[in-house]
């Protein structure tokens, strides 16, 4: 699945939901083509929850994430509200996302930890080197991105459904993936600085100095 992720992301997140939605709403109506639209993200979530083997904070946080956002589609009971829960959670997840950095636990940092674990890495050195200055103010600038991310959905959202009611939701679904792939740039670009600062800190001269 890795090789072939933006294929499979297209289909799950963006393709199967626009012809659920767009097919089924005429036959189940708008609440419940929404919902039944979200399935083939939620199976494809799970799959990789699955394939990943992420039973960590990342993958905690990624199950959690999809658990609420599947209680308040369920739990909205009209189509219209359906929309508007989106958009709270939204705005939650993104103030959530800004509080970990207040707290000095950057979200994006634990995630990274994680990996690092995955690949064999003593889980307390990482986090001891993670947290040195330049780096940990990466994470937290990829965090930001990450908050963001949410708070601009959500707005984009807000004036979406102002504008257009129950139809903003496929504008909503393309505009999710737009930002989702964005901000994974900008994930790759601090992945890749993230790392050449771990070799700065890591050589035997930058040790001794220390």
């Amino acid at each position: 699945m890795p090789k072939n992720i933006i294929i499979w992301d297209l289909i799950c997140y963006i393709a199967f939901p626009l012809a659920i939605w767009n097919f089924g709403r005429d036959i189940v109506g708008d609440y419940y083509a929404m919902l039944i639209s979200s399935l083939p993200g939620i199976i494809y979530t799970i799959v990789r929850f699955y394939l990943t083997k992420a039973i960590n904070f990342f993958g905690v946080f990624m199950i959690s994430t999809l658990i609420v956002g599947t209680l308040i589609d369920v739990l909205a009971g009209s189509a219209i509200q359906l929309l508007w829960n989106n958009v709270y959670y939204a705005y939650a997840l993104g103030l959530l996302t800004l509080f970990s950095i207040v707290i000095k636990k950057p979200i994006f940092l634990y995630f990274f930890l994680d990996f690092a674990v995955m690949q064999g890495y003593d889980r307390q050195e990482s986090k001891k080197l993670f947290y040195r200055p330049k780096i940990y103010f990466v994470f937290c600038m990829i965090t930001i991105a990450f908050a963001f991310r949410d708070l601009l959905l959500a707005t984009i959202r807000v004036w979406f459904i102002k504008e257009y009611g129950v139809e903003a939701f496929d504008q909503g679904i393309l505009v999710r993936q737009a930002l989702g792939w964005t901000i994974s740039g900008i994930c790759v670009f601090g992945y890749l600085k993230i790392i050449k600062l771990i070799k700065e800190y890591t050589k035997p001269s930058t040790l001794a100095e220390q």
